[in-house]
């Protein structure tokens, strides 16, 4: 009988050129970015449940993300394993040239790195997503760091972002912010 789940793969061994998309951060804390996979799963939704005001999923959504969407998701991890970022979205099917993503969390160990922005570009930077050319994302209007990693991404990529209100508060039941629809592009995928 054929063991369906595959080895664990320690993270040094992640580093090579052709398991991880990048190995990033600081000589003495390397971590490597990588596609996710079902062992990630747990680990994703930890993380996710760490960094406020995330909103928490179910950790069986985190586990379809990392095996049905992992071609649009990425994981951070450290030599260790432990996860410290993560990245998750897809391409929408009806406008193959817009990335819709739907969360970016790094955990306190690595923030400070530039790792958010390293995961995006990681994601964006895959030939599976080679006809992308622009990003979306919803953000609530109080969120200034994701604000802030939005309008720096769109900087970088020398393209413009449009905003606008895109669920309100009773459609999220009236116990949620409002959440605006934010746009990046068209960019030049030259520039990621």
């Amino acid at each position: 009988m054929t063991n369906p789940n595959p080895a664990f793969t320690p993270s040094a061994d992640l580093a090579r050129p052709t398991v991880a998309d990048a190995v990033v951060g600081k000589p003495d804390m390397p971590l490597f970015i990588r596609k996710p996979t079902t062992e990630d799963g747990w680990g994703i939704y930890e993380l996710v449940k760490a960094c406020p005001p995330l909103d928490v999923n179910s950790g069986y959504a985190y586990l379809l993300l990392a095996t049905q969407f992992r071609d649009s998701c990425a994981v951070a991890t450290t030599e260790e394993g432990e996860i410290v970022g993560f990245v998750s979205g897809y391409v929408k099917a009806a406008a193959p040239d817009i990335y819709f993503l739907w969360q970016v969390a790094v955990g306190e160990k690595a923030r400070g790195t530039g790792l958010a922005r390293r995961l995006v570009e990681a994601v964006l930077s895959r030939p599976e997503l080679a006809g992308v050319n622009h990003l979306e994302t919803t953000i609530t209007p109080d969120n200034q760091a994701s604000w802030g990693l939005f309008k720096r991404l769109a900087d970088r990529w020398q393209a413009p972002l449009i905003s606008r209100e895109y669920f309100s508060t009773d459609q999220l039941g009236g116990e949620h912010d409002p959440e605006n629809l934010v746009r990046i592009g068209p960019f030049d995928p030259q520039h990621i």
